[in-house]
């Protein structure tokens, strides 16, 4: 048994050595173990032969050493193996492998995304210091996109797994914060008071480590931060998250037996505001989360733009399951039916009475179906909230998937800016 020792959580580096000369030397993953050690001094990897796996590999390597998982490495190495001995297609999707190893990916690029959507900046003397519980390990790779969002800001970020510092110049990284220890603002504030001249001074330059995805239609003016509130209010409420744990099992219609899990919805317990979509689609299907897609980021994005605070709101859609095409190796979306929409309407209710939103907002023809219990033509009531019984209102806009589908470059610049818009306007009217 061959046990490898690699620096950090996310030492691609270290991890595509050891992996080059274990292969090389013809050692199997199931003869390889591999563990952290950050605060030793491990072994550089021996030479190996060099030879070449594909590039969209590599890529997707260098995402999944940033997953929070503990088999990732072995993963990883196992499909190096096999893409060795010609066994491996990373367009099969049915392969249990490559999806685990797809997943990853996805997950990985969704927090890097979330992370520079929701990530907020505390003005603390001449620094701008931030806080935020990433899901995966993306502090490293995201940092050097954030840092050239603000080249002109001196800028910290403390996380549970390490923090970052920049000033202009080059990247420094220290140890991580406890989670206890950051509450809220004034904590973040007395933690940076008490602590903050110490992790500067112990702070070092960082590892190489795979970037995120490109930092594509940045919102935020380069000369402006976005600044507080910083914490991350997560809790869900008790009752939503018990919910959530039984639709796993729900066959209430037959998306669930193609799909491959049940999304559920998901925000803070004190939500005002509900936005509905209309279903997971194929990212959040393999991730288990709502709107981490491209429709999803496009939201983020156009929610940022419009002054809305994503944390603060409840992302849910009218359909639990992914709905879809196959295509060759793709799946295709296809739209749910009403009798579909009808039977999820259950988990929408769910969540509708235990959250209690003052405002939902229907993204989509069949978020206003399933909210409003009739059908929709989003051209004529897009843009004017519409009073329920209940005493709560709707505000009906257009899905951002919409906007993906736009294939006239000007065409779509005028649906984004109108759908910002809308978001503006639900930002004047949602319940303080």
């Amino acid at each position: 048994m061959r046990h490898v020792t690699l620096r950090s959580e996310t030492d691609f580096a270290g991890w595509r050595d050891w992996a080059r000369a274990l292969a090389t030397q013809g050692v199997p993953p199931e003869e390889v173990r591999w563990r952290i050690d950050a605060g030793g001094h491990p072994p550089a990897a021996p030479p190996g032969a060099s030879f070449s796996v594909s590039r969209a590999l590599v890529a997707l390597a260098g995402l999944v050493v940033q997953a929070r998982d503990q088999g990732r490495f072995d993963l990883l190495y196992r499909l190096i193996w096999r893409a060795q001995a010609g066994e491996l297609s990373l367009e099969d999707h049915s392969d249990p492998e490559v999806f685990r190893a797809r997943a990853l990916g996805f997950a990985v690029r969704a927090e890097a995304h979330r992370m520079r959507a929701l990530l907020r900046y505390l003005p603390l003397g001449p620094r701008h210091v931030g806080w935020y519980r990433p899901a995966h390990f993306v502090l490293e790779a995201n940092a050097q996109l954030l840092a050239r969002r603000f080249p002109g800001f001196a800028v910290s970020i403390l996380t549970p797994d390490g923090t970052t510092h920049w000033d202009g110049g080059g990247l420094r990284f220290g140890a991580g914060v406890a989670p206890e220890a950051i509450t809220d603002d004034a904590a973040l504030a007395a933690y940076w008071k008490g602590y903050g001249a110490e992790m500067l001074e112990t702070a070092r330059p960082g590892t190489s480590v795979p970037e995120a995805e490109p930092l594509a239609e940045d919102p935020w003016p380069p000369d402006r931060p976005p600044v507080g509130p910083v914490v991350l209010q997560a809790d869900a409420d008790p009752g939503v998250q018990e919910a959530s744990a039984e639709a796993i099992g729900c066959k209430r219609c037959d998306l669930y037996r193609r799909a491959t899990q049940t999304v559920f919805g998901e925000g803070p317990a004190g939500a005002r505001v509900m936005f509905v979509g209309e279903q997971p689609g194929d990212q959040e299907d393999v991730i288990g989360r709502p709107f981490v897609g491209p429709a999803g980021q496009l939201l983020d994005r156009a929610m940022l733009e419009a002054g809305l605070d994503r944390r603060a709101v409840y992302v849910t859609n009218a359909v639990k399951h992914f709905k879809f095409i196959p295509r060759g190796k793709r799946r295709m979306h296809a739209t749910p039916d009403a009798a579909e929409i009808a039977a999820c309407n259950f988990w929408l209710d769910v969540e509708r009475v235990r959250l209690r939103p003052a405002l939902i907002v229907a993204l989509g023809a069949s978020a206003a179906r399933a909210v409003l219990g009739r059908a929709v033509t989003i051209s004529r009531e897009r843009g004017r909230p519409i009073a329920l019984a209940s005493g709560q209102r709707v505000f009906v806009t257009v899905h951002p998937s919409f906007l993906l589908r736009v294939p006239d470059e000007e065409a779509k610049r005028r649906e984004y800016r109108a759908f910002v818009e809308d978001l503006r306007a639900i930002g004047r009217i949602m319940p303080s």
